[in-house]
């Protein structure tokens, strides 16, 4: 009956099964800490509300080169500012 057992024994040990179940606990431990650093490492980066800001400015004037978010903003200014010069035609068909 003893060999059996150690026969058996010796097979799980030797494709890897038991192994992977003496370190099960182990393994979720080490996921859980690994999670929570990279949760930290993320939390502590913060936002950067200056790179948002400038994403967030698409459209260019061609006269000034003042950076604008949408094309609404950039057809008041460049009413406003330039109103001398011609309008861009990405701007004519945009409501003001």
């Amino acid at each position: 009956f003893r060999y059996v057992v150690l026969i058996k024994l010796y097979s799980l040990l030797s494709s890897g099964i038991a192994s992977d179940m003496a370190r099960g606990h182990q393994k979720i431990q080490s996921q859980q800490k690994n999670a929570k650093k990279q949760a930290d490492i993320k939390k502590s980066k913060g936002h950067d509300q200056k790179a948002a800001a400038k994403a967030a400015l698409v459209y260019t004037c061609t006269v000034c080169r003042t950076q604008m978010p949408d094309p609404k903003t950039f057809k008041q200014h460049f009413e406003s500012k330039h109103p001398k010069s011609p309008l861009p035609p990405e701007l004519v068909d945009v409501e003001a």
